[in-house]
């Protein structure tokens, strides 16, 4: 099996390269789930715009990936940052010209307590296992009267923290901890990490809510 870090770094080369990037998620539900990872380094993708509209002032994006979100940002004069644990990633962020930084979110950041928004899209909701440790890290970094825009599954999709394995036709990652939180459990979660869910909205078959602390 292959250090997640290395697989994830893997796929977003063979993206770059423009080769089979395609992977496959299985979570402890049993469900098995394609993502390419081309997604995450090219364009914008179908429901991007609805959440960037909601982006105010400087914004950090948490797992940023290459920075598909932030680049969209920056184009449009816009103060934005992001940070992930992948070497990889942050490399493609930065030869893109943006604002990138390789940390882990649990461990100082740059600017904490002056973000005004913290996006924790395409599933970041899920980063460490432990939603609620999450979004209140995110709620600490915030300037008052900052919001955590996060991405959600659908309704009625289980919620869930555990371990969960990437798999592409040649290897298979070693487990690491992930979660998943539906929009019909968002409520419940950010109750108990401190927060108020002020919005909730979908667009292109994707669901997204905006917290603030209480």
């Amino acid at each position: 099996m292959t250090a997640p870090l290395a697989f994830y770094g893997a796929a977003l080369r063979r993206a770059l390269a423009g080769q089979g990037s395609t992977l496959e998620v299985l979570d402890p539900t049993g469900a098995v789930r394609h993502v390419d990872a081309s997604m995450w380094s090219g364009g914008l993708v179908a429901g991007d715009t609805s959440l960037l509209a909601r982006c105010v002032g400087p914004t950090l994006d948490v797992g940023c990936g290459p920075g598909r979100l932030v680049a969209a940002l920056h184009r449009a004069g816009r103060a934005a940052m992001g940070v992930d644990v992948s070497a990889e990633a942050v490399r493609q962020a930065q030869r893109r010209g943006l604002w990138a930084v390789r940390a882990d979110v649990f461990e100082p950041l740059p600017g904490e307590g002056r973000w005004r928004t913290v996006l924790l899209a395409d599933g970041n909701i899920g980063i460490g296992g432990d939603p609620r440790r999450l979004l209140r890290r995110c709620a600490s970094v915030l300037d008052p009267g900052g919001a955590v825009l996060a991405e959600l599954c659908a309704p009625g999709e289980p919620s869930w923290s555990g371990e969960i394995v990437l798999r592409d036709p040649w290897r298979r990652s070693a487990p690491f901890p992930w979660a998943s939180v539906s929009a019909d459990r968002v409520v419940d979660v950010a109750e108990r990490s401190g927060l108020r869910v002020c919005r909730e909205w979908t667009e292109a078959g994707r669901w997204f809510a905006e917290l603030r602390p209480c």
